[in-house]
């Protein structure tokens, strides 16, 4: 039993470490994986395998470090539910990239998002361009919303088609 403490103990500083470390580097990385993220995320959780586990190999030591890991990640995630201060310093806030057509230049360096990478995220949302957005946020969880007054006359002629389905 005494062995199950270190590892718990480092395990937790690694998970902790981690989190910090995406939180730094930002957060649309966690939005769609590339095949350099996907890569990178492996790498990562290969070299930091040892500092958890240390010396114990066993099955028991892998399974106290997962354990650790589950239980950490639970309570973090109670917290930012229950804590707005916990959650936005843990996940941040949106981030206006588009209002009305325009670009906000500053937010788009704050985001470390590309004018290439925000105008494919508006053509993904079926809007050819971004003076067609009303407006696009970079959401908590990396991806990128977008809200244009195309999208709202699409869905009102689906709602008068429905509405007129029902009728016949």
């Amino acid at each position: 039993m005494i062995g199950v403490f270190p590892i718990v103990l480092r395990s937790v500083a690694v998970y902790l470490f981690v989190i910090l470390a995406i939180r730094l580097f930002g957060k649309k990385e966690l939005s769609q994986l590339s095949i350099v993220d996907l890569v990178f995320i492996l790498l990562i959780s290969n070299s930091v395998q040892n500092a958890m586990v240390g010396s114990d190999t066993t099955l028991a030591g892998g399974l106290t470090a997962a354990i650790a890991l589950f239980l950490v990640n639970w309570i973090l995630k109670n917290l930012t539910y229950k804590s707005k201060i916990i959650s936005n310093t843990l996940q941040g806030q949106p981030i206006m990239l588009v209002y009305q057509g325009k670009v906000d230049y500053k937010h788009l360096e704050k985001a470390k998002i590309t004018i290439d990478e925000l105008e494919a995220a508006v053509r993904e949302h079926g809007v050819k361009n971004i003076s067609q957005v009303d407006l696009a946020v970079l959401e908590v969880d990396g991806n990128i919303s977008v809200l244009s007054s195309n999208f709202k006359k699409r869905t009102k002629k689906r709602r008068v088609h429905k509405s007129l389905s029902f009728n016949n």
